[in-house]
C-alpha cells in the first residue's frame, strides 16, 4: 500500500507525445529529448535509459546522504552504473534492474552497508523494490 505524502517537495512535469517514438519535454525546458523505440536505429533515448539515469542519480545521492550521517567521507570516483531490462513473462511486459555501485577505497563491509541502507532513503528504490527484481552489486 503506497504511503501518502505529508509535504510535496517538488513536482517534475513532463509532456510526452508519440510514446516510444515521440518526444518528452519538461515544463521548464531543461529536458527536451527525442524518444526512440528500443532496438531501432533512431537517435533518441528510451524510457528504460531515462529510468536508469534518474534512479542511479537519486540512489548515489542517497548513498552520499547515508555516508554523511555516519560521518564517512564519500570516496572520489564513487559511481552507480544502472541497468534496466525490459522483458516479458507470463504477466506481460516487466522490468528488472541492476545497480552496480562503486565505492573505491572503502572497506567492503562498510560499502555494502551504505549501499543497503541507501535503498531505504532513495525514493526510486522505495518505489521499485518489491515491484520489480532489483540486484545491487558493490565494488570497492
Amino acid at each position: 500500500m503506497p504511503q501518502s505524502l505529508d509535504k510535496v517537495l517538488y513536482t517534475g512535469r513532463v509532456h510526452t507525445t508519440g510514446g516510444r517514438d515521440g518526444a518528452s519535454k519538461t515544463d521548464d525546458g531543461r529536458l527536451d529529448v527525442k524518444l526512440t523505440h528500443l532496438g531501432t536505429a533512431g537517435t533518441g533515448t528510451n524510457p528504460e535509459q531515462l529510468l536508469a539515469a534518474g534512479w542511479s542519480a537519486c540512489y548515489l545521492s542517497a548513498v552520499a546522504h547515508v555516508a554523511k550521517q555516519r560521518k564517512v567521507a564519500m570516496p572520489t570516483g564513487a559511481a552507480v552504473d544502472a541497468e534496466v531490462d525490459l522483458g516479458t513473462n507470463s504477466g506481460g511486459y516487466q522490468l528488472r534492474a541492476r545497480l552496480n555501485v562503486t565505492l573505491p577505497g572503502l572497506d567492503r563491509s562498510l560499502a555494502q552497508s551504505l549501499a543497503n541502507e541507501a535503498h531505504g532513503t532513495c525514493p526510486y528504490s522505495k518505489g521499485l523494490h518489491g515491484n520489480i527484481d532489483v540486484a545491487t552489486t558493490v565494488t570497492v
